[in-house]
């Protein structure tokens, strides 16, 4: 079936302080005309119990500790460019040498989940990009996802319900894709990525985090603010070559770069997206068709999940409904590209 039209950008309240000026693009701005907007919000539910009573119970948030206190054991988290090289180095049979390649890549934290919050993680890392440095307490998209009923726990099985409350509470713009990651969707996620910008992506999660496909079993979510793209000739202007690894270069800051030619759909392994998620210190590098698929077939509720006694927020449709085939990307609210 022919993929679904993505809808517009729809822009939240802008900030309380001005946002520092988009990065450069290498690509012209990608057009929106075809674009129809979010769906309206769902009724606002009553209000949370009064301060003092029980939080509710988050499941899994005693092995998340753990892990978290594991983590933080390990060391400083790295940058995203030094995380990259590590990847390249430990894994090259993974990627192409006959090509060239360009890494943009915007820097994002690091923060453990407790319990179902992949997806509010996913959202706050993404936020310290959209509002520098620091974002929005985790604490608050919490409590504004529980008060408007998108969440039991910290769980998110809705990327519409995600967009909105992304405008919320950081007060930016988002633009909800349907119909997968493939075209005519592609084009659009690359271009929004080598500006720098946040990308939301649903997928199936593997024992290594990796995407995989279990019919939404192993639902998750991860945030990419960056793209490693595989190229035959690097352009000439604005861009650098990594001292320590010949053939991976970077574009140069405050530079204009020259404009690049995407590596085609159809070639394999030329892209890999730069994505974290809420149970790793470490970048991962994805290739972009293996996520693409696990993306498309986000279709059934666990059924571990469904027996494990504990309250979950499943949108009409289920799983299939607010997850499949959707991604959101998200930019700061007067961001024109």
């Amino acid at each position: 079936p022919a993929a679904a039209p993505a809808p517009s950008y729809s822009p939240g309240p802008a900030p309380p302080l001005p946002p520092s000026p988009p990065p450069h693009s290498a690509f012209p701005p990608p057009p929106y005309s075809l674009q129809s907007p979010i769906p309206p919000p769902p009724p606002i539910l009553p209000p949370p119990p009064a301060k003092g009573a029980a939080p509710p119970h988050v499941f899994g948030l005693e092995k998340s500790q753990l892990l978290k206190e594991a983590l933080e054991k390990a060391g400083p988290v790295p940058r995203g460019r030094e995380d990259v090289k590590r990847l390249l180095k430990l894994h090259k049979d993974r990627f192409r040498s006959d090509l060239q390649w360009i890494l943009f890549c915007a820097d994002l934290p690091s923060l453990i989940q407790e319990g179902p919050q992949c997806g509010l993680v996913a959202l706050w890392m993404a936020g310290t990009l959209l509002l520098p440095p620091n974002g929005i307490p985790l604490e608050r998209l919490v409590q504004v996802a529980l008060e408007r009923g998108y969440t039991a726990q910290g769980e998110m099985f809705s990327v519409a319900n995600m967009g909105r409350l992304a405008q919320e509470v950081l007060g930016c713009q988002t633009k909800l894709l349907c119909g997968g990651l493939g075209s005519p969707n592609r084009d659009l996620v690359l271009q929004h990525l080598v500006t720098g910008h946040p990308l939301l992506i649903p997928y199936d999660e593997d024992f290594n985090h990796e995407p995989c496909q279990k019919q939404g079993h192993k639902a998750h979510w991860a945030v990419s603010a960056g793209v490693l793209l595989g190229v035959q000739h690097i352009p000439s202007h604005g861009y650098t070559e990594d001292p320590e690894l010949p053939g991976l270069f970077y574009p140069v800051p405050g530079t204009p770069c020259q404009p690049l030619s995407l590596p085609e759909e159809g070639s394999e392994g030329t892209v890999y997206l730069l994505s974290k998620q809420g149970k790793s210190w470490h970048y991962q590098l994805w290739d972009y068709n293996q996520v693409r698929d696990s993306n498309l077939q986000l279709t059934d509720f666990s059924p571990s999940r469904a027996t494990n006694g504990q309250t979950y927020v499943v949108p009409a449709g289920g799983v299939r409904a607010g997850l499949c085939g959707q991604a959101l990307l998200l930019r700061p609210w007067d961001s024109n590209h």
